[in-house]
Parts: structure tokens; C-alpha cells; sequence
């Protein structure tokens, strides 16, 4: 869902809300990091999207945002498990721990009632799973906090690895380092109940629509790239001012991924609501695959990535992967399919 164009230039723009920094560009982590930003989780609302608008800028401020899929890990031989288990200790952040990171609150289905360390959740699940093909116990899982947009920012990280919706871009595998896939993405599109847009999205009528996203996503770069509107769409400083806006009439749409717009559309997210606190957001549909997906985010140069694309390799043959993602995403398969 969250991502940058492989081709931009790194840029900072100051934001008016708050006077925040916010950076386009990639930026390396490593260990699994908790991190906040647009995700949902139970218990909890996807996020608090009852934030203001004035972290509104421009698209001619931040530059053109480019979607790129690229492929998450190179194609080298793997390690055996059993070599891993032996030399983990050797690559990990803290010897004798798994670190973790994430950004906060986490949400559902990612993970469960805020709590990344509880196992509930698809994301939990496979960082757990990923533990247990390396040889670590639970206990020896240490979950600590980063910020998405921190994320893949070049330099030093405090974790192995951050697991956070984190798509893969060739821009930000510039100066982090991604495992291979762990979920595949798909675009979705967010609108008001009743409104023009969801009865009327043939690709040419989905041109016509007014569209607005937090910056530095994959769903901005899917609006500029894919569907390519009439009017530049609106960018906000966050998801949560995006929804602020749907809610309040100033755009028409929001593009995003598959699961965070199943949740934005939920009845009980709050997170696009009338004055009665009633949700009416709607999913529309989501789009067919550009082969975006989720990686975990190392350091740069992080030796522990093959060990933890082994473990991914091992979850996929055995089936984890397909009971996780059955147990807690298959909800998203039930969304129909559009074309851009």
C-alpha cells in the first residue's frame, strides 16, 4: 500500500499540520518493526482518521509518484534451515533475540486489539511463523516501535526486521533491504455510499473523478500511473486526512489496498462517518494485480534476510502462509474485481 516511485528524486517537503517533515523517498530499517500509519487491526480503528485538513499539499510540491512492483529479493540459493538456526545468533540485532518491528496502534487483521506480541493477526502470525522456522522461541521475540515513514529511511535500524505493510519498490530497495513477498497486494478504491462513482467506473469514467491519497503511497502512484485522472489528485499528509476529506465531499475516491479499504469501508472502523457516527464509506472494488506486494524491511546489506526468506519459503510449502492469510485476509477475496 505504501510506497515511492523507484525514479524520484528523494525530496522534503515541509507540511503545514504541525510543522511536519514528511520525506519521499526510501529509507532502510531492520528487525521487525510495530509502525503507524493506514492499517487496520482489530479492536482498534484502522486508523484515527478524524484528524484535519491541513496537512493538504500539492502534487506539484512532492513531485510525481511512481508505482514500480520489481521484485522483493534476488533469486540467490537459499540457506538451509538448519545453517540458519547454527548462525542466527551471529546477525541478530540483539544476540539471542528476534527484534521486531512495527509501527502503532497495529490494526486488524494485521494484527489484533493493538497488541503485536498476542500472535493474532496475519502480520503477528508471520512473524511468529518466521521465529519458529529460525529456531526462536516466542519469548525471545522482542517487538519494538517504528514509524512507517521512518521505515525506509536510509542509515542504522534498531530492529531485525520490520514487518508493516511495507510494499516493495525498486526506490526504496535503494537504501533498504527487502524479503521476498510474505503477501500480495492488490489496489482498491474507497468512495460514499450512493455516490456517482460507485455505479460508474468503467476506466474511462474513473478518469473523471476527483481522487486524493496520503502521500508517498502505492495507491497515490496507482491514481497517477494507472488510472491517470483528468484532475491531479489531492495529497495528504496522511490517510487519516484523506478520509477526512471523503467524509467532507472535497474528493471523490481513495485508492488503497485491498484489506486497509475493506476495514476503512467496515461499519465498525469509524474512520468515514455522518453525523450520526454512522459508516458511509464503500468499497467499490479492487483492481486486478500489478505484482505489488509486502516485504519485510532489513538494513541495508542485512545478512539475515536470506535466513528469513528461507523461513517465508518453508511457510509457503508447508501451507502457514495460505492458514494464515486464510484465517485472517480471506475477506478480501470476496471483493469484485474492476478494471482501471
Amino acid at each position: 500500500m505504501k510506497m515511492v516511485s523507484d525514479s524520484e528524486v528523494v525530496t522534503w517537503v515541509t507540511a503545514t499540520k504541525t510543522n511536519a517533515f514528511i520525506r519521499i523517498g526510501t529509507k532502510p530499517s531492520i528487525t521487525l518493526a510495530l509502525t503507524t500509519t493506514t492499517q487496520h487491526r482489530e479492536g482498534e480503528p484502522m486508523r484515527n482518521l478524524r484528524l484535519t485538513l491541513a496537512g493538504l499539499v500539492t502534487l506539484a510540491t512532492i513531485g510525481t509518484v511512481s508505482l514500480s512492483a520489481g521484485v522483493g529479493a534476488s533469486a540467490a540459493a537459499l540457506p538451509t534451515l538448519a545453517s540458519c538456526k547454527t548462525s542466527i545468533g551471529a546477525d541478530e540485532f540483539t544476540k539471542g533475540k528476534l527484534t521486531v518491528a512495527t509501527d502503532t496502534p497495529a490494526y486488524t487483521p494485521w494484527f489484533v486489539n493493538n497488541t503485536a506480541s498476542n500472535g493474532k493477526g496475519y502480520e503477528s502470525g508471520v512473524a511468529y511463523g518466521i521465529a519458529k522456522e529460525l529456531g526462536v522461541k516466542k519469548s525471545n521475540v522482542v517487538w519494538v516501535h517504528e514509524p512507517f515513514n521512518a521505515s525506509f529511511e536510509p542509515g542504522n535500524k534498531h530492529f531485525d526486521f520490520d514487518i508493516n505493510e511495507i510494499s516493495y519498490t525498486n526506490a526504496r530497495a535503494q537504501v533498504v533491504t527487502f524479503s521476498n513477498s510474505y503477501y500480495d497486494v492488490q489496489q482498491s478504491i474507497i468512495a460514499l455510499k450512493g455516490s456517482k462513482i460507485v455505479k460508474d467506473h468503467t476506466p474511462a469514467e474513473l478518469k473523471k473523478y476527483q481522487y486524493g491519497d496520503q502521500i508517498g503511497t502505492t495507491g497515490l502512484g496507482y491514481i497517477d500511473q494507472v488510472i491517470v485522472p483528468n484532475k491531479s489528485p489531492r495529497v495528504f499528509n496522511s490517510l487519516a486526512d484523506a478520509a477526512s476529506a471523503l467524509e467532507t465531499h472535497q474528493i471523490d475516491a481513495i485508492v488503497l489496498d485491498t484489506p486497509d479499504g475493506q476495514y476503512m469501508a467496515s461499519s465498525g472502523s469509524g474512520e468515514v462517518i455522518n453525523s450520526k457516527k454512522q459508516n458511509i464509506a464503500v468499497q467499490v472494488g479492487q483492481f486486478p494485480s500489478v505484482g505489488e506486494h509486502y516485504g519485510l524491511l532489513f538494513q541495508k546489506g542485512n545478512k539475515l534476510v536470506g535466513c528469513v526468506n528461507a523461513a517465508i519459503a518453508a511457510m509457503k510449502s508447508d501451507g502457514t502462509l495460505a492458514k494464515l492469510q486464510t484465517k485472517w485476509l480471506s475477506i478480501y477475496t470476496s471483493v469484485p474485481v474492476i478494471k482501471p
